[in-house]
């Protein structure tokens, strides 16, 4: 903003309601301007940009004096992304545009974004309101040490559940991720009870479905388990069991490619019936684009182990979501209660509609999730923006907006860039998505959190062996870990559903895939982390505010990070220190005693003004 005094759009003084609003809601608008510019009339220029057309409403002098302007504008009556700013007009006909960039000619203008959503579709509070982990299911627990006679794929077995996952290319260049640990369904309801407690609410799981690698993202068949991994009944039970236990299951559905090697594909014969690959009679040929077939076609990127599919055929659309007995549909009867959507940029934005009405259908307690790694309210991918959130799509976004605008100020940022970039999103995002974003540290796709947070910044590692080989030197456990406590802290307090990557919890390190998806260190965990964890899982299983409470920032300068949680009359307070010195602070309270949730230190009052003093790289949790 380059004046705040003149319009602010997160201050109700000047446009009410906050943030995104339902479609046909009436939204007013303030402008206040300095009288001595001499302006006579306002004008509100807004552009929408799905109807592709721009509306005008006149905002009327309500000051007399020509320095208040206040008019309502009533949002289309179809989700939308509003583009607006406005238009001044002087006493000698002049006029002057007012934008995000302040004043300037109608060329120069900067808009701002409302973001207009269909408000009768219901988004679960369920999922926003738990705690997600997410689980690598090669890799999380094993009963035993698989035999992969006639499995797909030239698998390679660990007999050591402690060995480093391969990171090295084949002969020919290819990773091909052929190398398994033997980690299976019934290992992960073998540990249920310890993801209870951890306060755990969802369980996401990478993809379970028959596929030639580890991380199983290049689908060879949709509708069975992959053996190693067990059968359809143990994933029953797995539903079945955490079901007993307060939890959901997600799925990671990948639909825009499948594998090479699948039976749709079926580049090297595996399956018996032809694929596309084979035959252009296969009644899969017309899921896949070759030019000319069969050697040339349309991959994933470029890579030829993952064809991609037309998700425009109308039978591969019914094969997934809407025949009788789609993928979709036979997994949720089986007892999934969500799916995450694989690289959702890809996805058509009927395909991922049409996904969603199914899941309706099915569970209409059900929920979406997508992955997308920015703001997903404004999001452009392949020369279009997309509708992700605007009712009819996803319920919900990974949040990597979080993870990086956290990361970069625990690692020695600005908190007033953490807040920005959150405030952001909670203005663009209908409330419904921003307290259902998953809100993450790190993921299956990036270096692990705690190395993130502890490699010292003059240590270079420039190539993958030596990543592979490097551990944190104790020193840099230590910073990593005290700065993970820290980062665990915002996690479980913030809007949006906690979410945990395999391990982390446990004091796991690695850098990029696949050295971050190592083994679970059963028996060796870091058990302090581990009970820290457990802790915050639990205060916000307690605390309603933690849960479902608006947020609203007390202080975000430097290391210092303050905000209120509230929900009806409990009020949490967040108080964070990412700085390498001590934090003074005083805040207003009401009461004569506040208390750390964590540690039952006590705080006294004074004149409604609590006295803090917080410890370089620490935090508190008052009530």
């Amino acid at each position: 903003m380059s004046d705040r005094f003149v319009f602010d759009p997160r201050d109700s003084r000047y446009k009410t309601p906050f943030g995104a609003v339902p479609c046909g809601t009436c939204v007013r608008f303030t402008l206040r301007p300095l009288a001595g510019e001499g302006f006579v009339a306002c004008t509100l220029l807004a552009c929408c940009e799905f109807a592709d057309q721009e509306v005008t409403c006149e905002l009327p002098d309500a000051g007399s004096r020509g320095d208040l302007f206040s008019g309502e504008f009533t949002a289309p009556a179809l989700p939308d992304l509003v583009w607006y700013a406005f238009r001044f007009v002087r006493r000698d006909g002049s006029d002057v545009y007012f934008g995000r960039n302040g004043y300037g000619s109608r060329q120069e203008l900067d808009r701002w974004q409302l973001t207009v959503y269909d408000g009768q579709s219901l988004t679960p509070q369920w999922f926003g309101e738990g705690v997600t982990y997410q689980i690598f299911p090669d890799r999380f627990c094993r009963l035993s040490v698989p035999d992969p006679s006639g499995m797909i794929g030239n698998r390679l077995v660990h007999r050591d559940w402690d060995e480093q996952p391969v990171y090295q290319p084949e002969e020919n260049g290819e990773i091909a991720n052929r190398d398994f640990f033997g980690g299976s369904l019934q290992g992960i309801i073998s540990k249920l009870d310890e993801l209870a407690a951890l306060s755990v609410t969802t369980l996401y799981l990478c993809p379970i479905f028959e596929a030639d690698s580890n991380h199983r993202y290049n689908t060879a068949d949709y509708l069975a388990i992959d053996p190693m991994l067990g059968t359809e009944a143990d994933f029953a039970e797995l539903c079945r069991q955490a079901h007993r236990r307060g939890m959901r299951i997600m799925l990671d559905g990948v639909f825009n490619h499948t594998g090479s090697n699948s039976r749709y594909f079926n580049a090297l014969g595996h399956y018996p019936q032809p694929g596309a690959a084979q035959s252009t009679d296969s009644p899969y040929y017309p899921w896949y684009s070759f030019h000319p077939w069969p050697d040339s076609y349309d991959a994933w990127w470029g890579i030829r182990t993952l064809p991609a599919v037309n998700e425009s055929d109308p039978d591969y659309r019914r094969f997934i979501i809407s025949g009788e007995n789609s993928v979709i549909r036979h997994w949720m009867r089986l007892g999934a209660d969500a799916w995450r959507l694989d690289v959702a940029d890809e996805l058509p934005d009927d395909f991922i509609a049409e996904i969603r009405q199914v899941m309706t259908e099915e569970n209409p307690d059900s929920f979406l999730l997508g992955e997308v790694w920015e703001d997903g309210s404004n999001k452009v991918a392949y020369s279009r923006r997309r509708r992700y959130l605007l009712g009819g799509e996803t319920n919900g976004l990974m949040n990597y907006p979080f993870r990086a605008a956290a990361l970069n100020w625990l690692t020695g940022g600005d908190a007033a860039d953490f807040r920005e970039a959150m405030e952001t999103l909670r203005e663009n995002y209908p409330p419904a998505a921003f307290y259902s974003a998953l809100n993450i540290l790190g993921t299956h796709d990036t270096p692990r959190t705690l190395t993130m947070l502890g490699l010292s910044p003059e240590t270079a590692l420039e190539t993958k062996e030596q990543r592979a080989a490097y551990r944190l030197t104790p020193a840099e456990r230590i910073r990593g870990t005290v700065r993970l406590r820290l980062a665990a802290l915002l996690l479980y307090t913030f809007p949006g559903s906690p979410t945990v990557f395999y391990g982390d919890e446990a004091g796991m390190e690695g850098f990029e895939d696949p050295l971050n998806r190592g083994t679970y260190p059963w028996g060796a965990e870091d058990g302090a982390l581990l009970r820290y964890f457990r802790r915050l899982g639990a205060v916000r299983k307690e605390r309603p505010s933690l849960r479902r409470g608006d947020i609203s920032y007390l202080y975000a300068s430097g290391g210092g990070l303050v905000y209120r949680r509230q929900a009806e009359d409990e009020v949490t307070l967040a108080v964070l220190n990412a700085g390498d010195a001590p934090l003074e602070l005083m805040l207003p309270w009401r009461g004569t005693m506040a208390a750390d949730i964590l540690t039952g230190q006590q705080f006294f009052v004074r004149d409604q003004m609590l006295h803090l003093s917080v410890p370089a790289v620490s935090g508190l949790l008052l009530a």
